[in-house]
Formats: structure tokens, sequence, C-alpha cells
């Protein structure tokens, strides 16, 4: 019998036999990095994740396609395992690049949607993180930084997620005006009526004691007033009835300070008379009732 073959049988299986050796030389290639790696000095390998991290943070600052890149590539998660075993550098460049991510999915929804979903575990993850860092950073950078991103990402979580004001709340009365300013902001993301849920998260803020150190943040200097004017305005247009809020004379201490607030901050000229009608409004109604129903 003829014995038939295809012509280009030497031509693929030189083909087939180089394509191999290629791949095994790349294979061999990685490996022999990957050996080096591991065997580099601790100092080295440490300056590398200094490095590395500190590249992230630079890149992802006000770039949303990098931002994007990052969370696509997992590696908005591996920034967070950082940031819960590292310290030092690392651990500071590494929270800054997640509060970059987290400022640019405030601007958007789609990033804030895939990234950041709570409900997942590596979103739900690298909130923890943020909220850890928050309430017992090691530093103000740190604890600010955590702050910055938890308020970027106001909006991504849910009515019922009431855990994230707790620490917020909680540095309203920190030493630090720097701290409690950021944290006044933050939470002013919370109330906000571009917030869906800003009724509930304003209601939840004032139950978790933020009436007396907003106050007292008010009464700080002049640096916290614009902040804090803000969320108590936010609060009392969303919760005038609230009994924290007549107790602290929230209608008094706005009435006093309205003019010159204004002059100072144009941008709350709307604002700051919105928030005073409503408190007025309750308080009629308010006096109103007790009258007809004296105890």
């Amino acid at each position: 019998m003829t014995n038939l073959r295809h012509p280009n049988t030497t031509v693929i299986s030189a083909s087939g036999s180089g394509s191999s050796r290629g791949r095994t030389s790349r294979e061999n290639y990685h490996n022999h990095n990957r050996r080096e790696r591991e065997n580099e000095a601790p100092d080295v390998k440490h300056a590398l994740k200094v490095a590395c991290a500190e590249s992230l943070w630079k890149l992802s600052s006000n770039c949303l396609p990098i931002s994007r890149k990052i969370t696509e590539t997992k590696g908005l998660l591996c920034l967070a395992k950082l940031i819960e075993r590292e310290t030092g550098e690392i651990q500071h460049n590494c929270l800054m690049a997640v509060m970059e991510i987290a400022a640019a999915a405030e601007a958007d929804a789609d990033l804030r949607r895939s990234a950041f979903k709570t409900n997942s575990l590596a979103g739900k993850f690298v909130v923890e993180q943020l909220l850890r860092v928050a309430q017992h950073g090691s530093s103000s950078d740190l604890v600010i930084a955590a702050i910055k991103a938890i308020g970027s990402l106001a909006r991504a979580f849910s009515a019922s997620e009431t855990r994230v004001l707790q620490p917020l709340v909680l540095q309203l009365g920190h030493w630090n005006q720097d701290v409690a300013t950021e944290a006044a902001i933050a939470l002013g993301k919370f109330a906000c009526p571009e917030n869906y849920n800003c009724v509930h998260h304003s209601k939840v803020i004032i139950e978790f004691a933020g009436v007396p150190p907003l106050m007292r943040l008010l009464r700080s200097g002049d640096k916290t007033q614009l902040p804090g004017l803000v969320l108590l305005c936010y609060l009392a247009l969303h919760a005038a009835g609230s009994e924290a809020l007549e107790g602290a004379m929230a209608l008094g201490n706005l009435e006093s300070v309205v003019r010159t607030a204004i002059a100072q901050h144009p941008s709350i000229k709307d604002l700051l008379p919105k928030a005073i009608y409503n408190l007025e409004l309750y308080n009629v109604g308010a006096h109103i009732h007790r009258d007809q129903y004296p105890v």
C-alpha cells in the first residue's frame, strides 16, 4: 500500500515543536525570575512593595480609567489585604490608593456598583478595613484617609448598613480638628439630599449621639464651621422633630450665626434658611400640639 503523507506534516511538526520550546523557555524564564524574587533580601522586598503601592496611589489619583483597571484586576482586594496586615509606608500608600479609587467611584456610579458592592466578599472586606482604620488608625493621616474613602462611598451603602456611620460619628468628637472636620464632611455626604437614604442616615446619626459632638465642633473655630453647619442643616431638614436637636438648641444656634455664616460661606445661602424654617415649622407645630394636649 502506498504510504500517503500530508506534505505539510514535517512543517507542522516542526512548528509545534518550536512553539513548545518557546513556551518552555518562557516558563523557565518566569520560574527563574520568581526564584530570584523569593531569594531577595527582606528590605529589598519591602522597598519594592512600598514603590508599587505608591505607584498605584499616584496613577489612580484623578484617573477613572486606571482606578477601573485596578478594580477589574482584583487589585483593590490586594490593596485591602495589605492594609490589613502591613504597617508604615506600605499600609499608608495602599490606603491612599484605595482613597483615590473611592473618590473615582464617588463620581462614577458604574465603578461604585461594580467595585464596592457590600454584598460581595471583596467589597465587604475593603469596607471592613476602611472602618477599622477610621476608628483605630495609628495616625491622624491614616484615619483621615479612611474617613474620606468612606464618605466617597456614601451612596454605595443601603439604609440598613448603619455600622458604617458609627466610626464617623465617634470621630466627630476627635481632639484633632482635621479628623473631626473630615468626619463631618463624610457624614454630610450620607445626610445630603442627593443621597437616596438621607432621611434614614440623618436619623441614625442622631441616634448614635452625633448632635452633641457636632455642636462642640461648631464652636471649635472657623475651620470647622462650614462642614459642621452643613451637616447640622441636613439633620434639621430630615429630622427636625428630633429631641436631640431641640435639646441642643439647634434652632437658636443656627439663627445666631445665619448672617455671618452666609457672608463667609455663600454656598449655604439657600441651605441655612431652609434648615431654620424647617426647625421653626416643627417647633410651632410641637407647641400647638402641647397646648391642645397638656400633660
